[in-house]
Protein backbone atom coordinates (compact mmCIF):
# COMPACT_ATOMS: atom_id res chain seq x y z
CA UNK A 1 0.00 0.00 0.00
CA UNK A 2 1.15 3.78 -0.48
CA UNK A 3 1.43 5.06 2.12
CA UNK A 4 0.08 8.62 0.94
CA UNK A 5 -3.25 6.81 0.58
CA UNK A 6 -3.98 7.31 4.19
CA UNK A 7 -3.29 10.93 3.76
CA UNK A 8 -6.06 11.08 0.79
CA UNK A 9 -8.29 8.94 3.12
CA UNK A 10 -7.94 12.06 5.31
CA UNK A 11 -8.65 14.65 3.44
CA UNK A 12 -11.09 12.93 1.39
CA UNK A 13 -13.16 12.53 5.35
CA UNK A 14 -12.45 16.39 6.01
CA UNK A 15 -13.60 17.56 2.44
CA UNK A 16 -16.63 15.17 3.37
CA UNK A 17 -17.04 16.62 6.88
CA UNK A 18 -16.53 20.24 5.61
CA UNK A 19 -18.85 20.25 2.86
CA UNK A 20 -15.92 21.32 0.63
CA UNK A 21 -15.10 18.89 -3.30
CA UNK A 22 -11.41 18.62 -2.45
CA UNK A 23 -8.82 18.73 0.22
CA UNK A 24 -4.96 19.22 0.48
CA UNK A 25 -3.51 18.68 3.65
CA UNK A 26 -0.31 20.39 4.66
CA UNK A 27 2.33 20.33 7.78
CA UNK A 28 0.18 23.68 9.13
CA UNK A 29 -2.45 25.97 8.19
CA UNK A 30 0.10 28.59 8.25
CA UNK A 31 1.83 27.26 5.82
CA UNK A 32 -1.50 26.17 4.08
CA UNK A 33 -2.23 30.07 3.99
CA UNK A 34 1.02 30.10 2.36
CA UNK A 35 0.78 28.07 -0.13
CA UNK A 36 -2.66 30.10 -1.70
CA UNK A 37 -1.12 32.96 -1.72
CA UNK A 38 1.65 31.41 -3.41
CA UNK A 39 -0.85 29.97 -5.75
CA UNK A 40 -2.97 33.25 -6.56
CA UNK A 41 -0.01 34.94 -6.36
CA UNK A 42 -1.12 37.61 -4.44
CA UNK A 43 0.56 40.88 -3.95
CA UNK A 44 -1.53 42.94 -1.69
CA UNK A 45 -4.10 42.14 1.18
CA UNK A 46 -4.73 42.60 4.71
CA UNK A 47 -4.26 41.02 7.93
CA UNK A 48 -6.66 41.47 11.18
CA UNK A 49 -4.71 43.06 14.03
CA UNK A 50 -5.91 39.92 16.17
CA UNK A 51 -4.58 37.07 14.74
CA UNK A 52 -1.88 34.71 15.44
CA UNK A 53 1.31 36.12 14.77
CA UNK A 54 2.63 33.79 12.27
CA UNK A 55 0.32 35.44 9.46
CA UNK A 56 1.63 38.62 9.47
CA UNK A 57 4.89 36.85 9.79
CA UNK A 58 4.45 35.34 6.65
CA UNK A 59 2.87 38.43 4.67
CA UNK A 60 6.05 39.95 5.64
CA UNK A 61 8.36 36.99 4.59
CA UNK A 62 6.28 36.85 1.27
CA UNK A 63 6.93 40.85 0.62
CA UNK A 64 3.61 41.67 0.20
CA UNK A 65 2.01 45.13 -0.13
CA UNK A 66 -0.13 44.52 3.38
CA UNK A 67 -1.75 46.09 6.27
CA UNK A 68 -3.23 45.60 9.59
CA UNK A 69 -7.30 45.93 9.74
CA UNK A 70 -9.87 45.93 12.18
CA UNK A 71 -11.87 42.83 12.06
CA UNK A 72 -14.11 41.25 15.15
CA UNK A 73 -14.20 38.22 13.22
CA UNK A 74 -15.46 34.72 14.61
CA UNK A 75 -14.09 31.12 13.37
CA UNK A 76 -12.49 32.35 10.51
CA UNK A 77 -11.55 35.98 8.66
CA UNK A 78 -10.37 36.42 4.65
CA UNK A 79 -6.90 37.96 4.29
CA UNK A 80 -8.11 41.11 1.85
CA UNK A 81 -10.68 39.93 -1.14
CA UNK A 82 -8.69 37.59 -2.08
CA UNK A 83 -10.93 34.45 -1.11
CA UNK A 84 -8.15 32.68 0.73
CA UNK A 85 -9.72 32.46 4.73
CA UNK A 86 -7.44 31.94 7.98
CA UNK A 87 -9.90 29.41 8.99
CA UNK A 88 -7.78 27.72 11.97
CA UNK A 89 -10.74 27.08 14.01
CA UNK A 90 -13.21 26.12 11.91
CA UNK A 91 -15.54 23.18 12.30
CA UNK A 92 -18.95 23.19 10.72
CA UNK A 93 -20.35 21.42 7.23
CA UNK A 94 -20.45 25.30 5.94
CA UNK A 95 -17.31 25.71 4.15
CA UNK A 96 -17.47 28.85 1.43
CA UNK A 97 -17.88 27.78 -1.82
CA UNK A 98 -15.46 29.16 -4.01
CA UNK A 99 -12.40 29.93 -1.51
CA UNK A 100 -9.72 28.12 0.06
CA UNK A 101 -10.19 27.61 3.43
CA UNK A 102 -6.85 26.79 5.87
CA UNK A 103 -7.72 24.79 8.87
CA UNK A 104 -5.43 23.71 11.58
CA UNK A 105 -4.83 20.58 13.72
CA UNK A 106 -2.42 22.39 16.20
CA UNK A 107 -2.90 21.08 19.44
CA UNK A 108 -5.48 23.66 21.27
CA UNK A 109 -7.75 22.48 17.68
CA UNK A 110 -11.01 20.78 17.70
CA UNK A 111 -8.87 17.88 15.84
CA UNK A 112 -5.88 17.94 17.75
CA UNK A 113 -2.74 15.98 15.86
CA UNK A 114 -0.12 18.41 17.77
CA UNK A 115 0.50 19.92 14.29
CA UNK A 116 -1.08 19.79 10.70
CA UNK A 117 -3.15 21.88 8.69
CA UNK A 118 -5.49 21.38 5.65
CA UNK A 119 -6.87 23.67 2.73
CA UNK A 120 -10.46 23.26 1.46
CA UNK A 121 -11.55 24.05 -1.90
CA UNK A 122 -13.39 23.41 -4.77
CA UNK A 123 -11.31 24.01 -7.90
CA UNK A 124 -9.85 20.16 -9.08
CA UNK A 125 -7.18 22.21 -11.16
CA UNK A 126 -5.93 24.27 -8.05
CA UNK A 127 -6.13 21.07 -5.73
CA UNK A 128 -3.62 19.41 -7.79
CA UNK A 129 -1.12 22.18 -7.95
CA UNK A 130 -1.55 22.88 -4.30
CA UNK A 131 -0.97 18.88 -3.88
CA UNK A 132 2.17 19.59 -5.89
CA UNK A 133 3.13 22.77 -4.42
CA UNK A 134 3.06 21.33 -0.64
CA UNK A 135 5.44 18.11 -1.78
CA UNK A 136 8.58 20.64 -3.50
CA UNK A 137 6.42 20.01 -6.33
CA UNK A 138 6.68 16.27 -6.80
CA UNK A 139 4.04 13.50 -7.05
CA UNK A 140 3.90 12.22 -3.54
CA UNK A 141 2.66 8.93 -5.18
CA UNK A 142 5.73 8.03 -6.54
CA UNK A 143 9.59 8.03 -5.76
CA UNK A 144 11.69 10.71 -6.23
CA UNK A 145 14.34 9.11 -8.09
CA UNK A 146 12.42 9.29 -11.50
CA UNK A 147 10.75 13.15 -11.07
CA UNK A 148 13.42 15.28 -11.03
CA UNK A 149 12.81 15.75 -14.91
CA UNK A 150 9.13 16.30 -14.22
CA UNK A 151 9.77 19.44 -11.47
CA UNK A 152 8.91 22.26 -13.16
CA UNK A 153 8.05 24.74 -10.75
CA UNK A 154 8.90 26.04 -7.61
CA UNK A 155 7.85 23.90 -4.44
CA UNK A 156 7.82 23.69 -0.94
CA UNK A 157 8.28 21.10 2.03
CA UNK A 158 5.28 21.34 3.65
CA UNK A 159 2.86 18.27 3.21
CA UNK A 160 1.33 16.26 5.85
CA UNK A 161 2.99 12.94 6.40
CA UNK A 162 0.68 9.49 6.76
CA UNK A 163 2.03 8.94 10.45
CA UNK A 164 -0.32 12.06 11.03
CA UNK A 165 -2.78 11.55 8.92
CA UNK A 166 -3.37 8.08 10.10
CA UNK A 167 -3.62 10.09 13.83
CA UNK A 168 -6.47 12.16 12.20
CA UNK A 169 -8.32 8.98 11.01
CA UNK A 170 -8.38 7.62 14.54
CA UNK A 171 -9.12 10.67 16.25
CA UNK A 172 -12.08 11.94 14.03
CA UNK A 173 -14.68 9.68 15.75
CA UNK A 174 -13.47 11.41 19.04
CA UNK A 175 -14.54 14.34 18.44
CA UNK A 176 -16.79 15.68 21.37
CA UNK A 177 -16.45 19.18 21.34
CA UNK A 178 -15.72 22.09 18.96
CA UNK A 179 -13.12 24.53 19.87
CA UNK A 180 -14.61 28.31 18.02
CA UNK A 181 -11.77 30.71 18.62
CA UNK A 182 -12.39 34.74 17.69
CA UNK A 183 -10.87 37.55 17.32
CA UNK A 184 -10.74 38.55 21.17
CA UNK A 185 -9.07 35.36 21.77
CA UNK A 186 -5.50 36.63 20.47
CA UNK A 187 -3.45 39.73 21.26
CA UNK A 188 -3.27 42.54 18.98
CA UNK A 189 -0.10 42.00 17.04
CA UNK A 190 0.59 44.66 14.91
CA UNK A 191 1.95 46.04 18.48
CA UNK A 192 4.83 43.80 17.78
CA UNK A 193 7.86 45.67 17.24
CA UNK A 194 8.82 44.02 14.41
CA UNK A 195 5.82 45.38 12.39
CA UNK A 196 6.67 49.02 13.54
CA UNK A 197 9.79 49.38 12.54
Amino acid sequence: MDPFDIVKDFECKLAEHFGSRYCVATDSCTHAVELCLRLQQVTATSCPRHTYISIPMTLTKLDLDWHFVDDQWHEYYQLGDTGIYDAATFWSNNYISGSKMCISFQKKKTLSLGRGGAILLDDHTDAVQLRRMSYDFRDRHSGWHGQVESITQMGYHYYMTPETAKIGLEKFPTIDHVTGWKWSDYPDVSKAPLFNE
